[in-house]
């Protein structure tokens, strides 16, 4: 079974070693090193080739929100997984504008954080259930979109179809084996009713489906 390499950065001894501890008895994970801040971090991705970056945002020095911005530039192939004590909406919406796919709290299950690494190694975007109601919550409150109004923009059938999956939470190989489609068909999709409708992110296309009556805001309704 290959490996994913993942690096570790945070300024905390102590949490980095609890969650190397935590993460190298997966199968499927190799910890190839543990850096303190993002000078380090930089230098190790060099050294290290890790695919995946778990980063927190507030350290010593160049914080973690400019360290996106640097691996966004230097080494755009390499993914990263923003793990950090910092809920509001203004970090969550800067860290994925600066290239990270993935934003999951410290009080987050274990389950959790390893869905969200396993993701971000797929290229999906993962952001824990207490930062997608936080930045749901946000989007509803400012968007002035009627419940229910008609889409907006030159929206296909196929791209209401996919927009509605992907609202719903479906990876990208789930809605391509529903619809029948092929994966890349299914991201080229998602790509253009994203443009079309100025959607940005997951979170943004879920609560543009529940303004616009596509999905329910309670998943039990």
């Amino acid at each position: 079974m290959s490996k994913y390499r993942v690096l570790l950065v945070d300024d905390h001894a102590i949490l980095r070693m609890g969650l190397r501890a935590l993460l190298e008895i997966e199968a499927d994970l190799d910890i190839v090193g543990e850096v303190a801040n993002a000078e380090e971090a930089l230098g190790a991705v060099g050294a290290l080739a890790p695919e995946i970056v778990i980063t927190d945002l507030a350290m010593p020095g160049r914080g973690g929100l400019q360290l996106l911005a640097e691996l966004q530039d230097r080494c755009p192939a390499i993914k990263v997984l923003v793990l950090s004590a910092h809920s509001s909406e203004e970090y969550i919406r800067a860290s994925l504008a600066r290239g990270a796919l993935g934003y999951v709290l410290k009080d987050s299950s274990r389950a959790e954080l390893l869905q969200a690494i396993r993701s971000v190694a797929r290229g999906e975007q993962y952001l824990c259930r207490a930062v997608s109601r936080h930045v749901l919550s946000g989007y509803l409150g400012k968007s002035t979109a009627p419940r229910g109004a008609p889409l907006v923009g030159p929206v296909t059938r196929r791209e209401r179809e996919v927009l509605t999956l992907v609202a719903s939470g479906h990876p990208n190989k789930k809605i391509a084996h529903q619809l029948g489609l092929s994966v890349k068909t299914v991201q080229k999709h998602r790509q253009n009713l994203m443009q079309k409708l100025s959607l940005h992110n997951a979170a943004a296309v879920t609560a543009y489906a529940i303004h616009h009556g596509l999905i329910s805001a309670n998943p039990a309704a």
